[in-house]
């Protein structure tokens, strides 16, 4: 499947019209370079496992249920460093998939180091939607349900944090309609920009870790610049 960039939305004024940015999405990692397009401020790379690799991951997370690990990886340390922080307990496929992720990363960003986060989360570690403050991060969910966001073209950014007045998302204004919320889905690699993107400080992508359902722990890994 190619790459599916969702058109940019216009929104017109008395002096100006303005961009909004949006999204792209696609089953190659390639799509994941669509990050750098002034109107994309997500980009989602769907991917696909076998069921084995989905059992190996469920039993990771039930033998680790309080697992919170923060480290600065190099593309050449990154496989030796997640097996000895995880006490050589993860499985040899997911620990190959999170090495190729900070290759892909450090690649694209042209940077030697990358800070990854791998945590067993309970419940929603950020409930409220908010916006990160770092140029991208990368986010992907191997067990559980994965991240939440809205689209900028259905946002009211005013009522974002403190404007929100102390009303749940829900109901302060943010965003129209219980709809407008995406999801990724488990598995799905997505770049989200963030506030220190240059160019993008007032259209970060707006997210949230989603409401834990189903009682099923989440095991998520993000990455950050180094």
């Amino acid at each position: 499947m190619n790459a599916v960039v969702a058109e940019p939305m216009v929104i017109s004024t008395q002096d100006t019209s303005i961009e909004v940015p949006s999204f792209s999405l696609g089953e190659q990692p390639t799509v994941l370079g669509d990050i750098y397009q002034d109107e994309v401020n997500i980009a989602i790379w769907r991917r696909h496992f076998d069921p084995a690799f989905f059992d190996d991951v469920s039993q990771f997370v039930a033998a680790n249920p309080n697992l919170s690990k923060s480290l600065t990886l190099s593309p050449e340390s990154a496989y030796e460093a997640l097996d000895y922080a995880t006490d050589g307990t993860a499985p040899k496929k997911l620990l190959e998939n999170m090495a190729e992720l900070v290759d892909m990363f450090c690649y694209l960003f042209d940077i030697e180091q990358a800070g990854l986060r791998l945590a067993t989360l309970s419940g929603a570690m950020c409930p409220r939607f908010h916006v990160d403050q770092v140029p991208c991060r990368l986010v992907t969910t191997y067990h559980g349900v994965a991240t939440q966001w809205l689209p900028n073209h259905v946002l009211d950014r005013t009522k974002l944090g403190r404007g929100a007045n102390g009303q749940p998302d829900s109901v302060s204004g943010l965003y129209r309609q219980e709809s407008d919320i995406q999801q990724l889905v488990c598995g799905d690699v997505a770049l989200l920009k963030g506030g220190r993107w240059e160019g993008n400080e007032e259209t970060g992508l707006v997210h949230r870790s989603p409401s834990n359902v189903s009682d099923q722990p989440r095991l998520l890994m993000t990455l950050d610049f180094g």
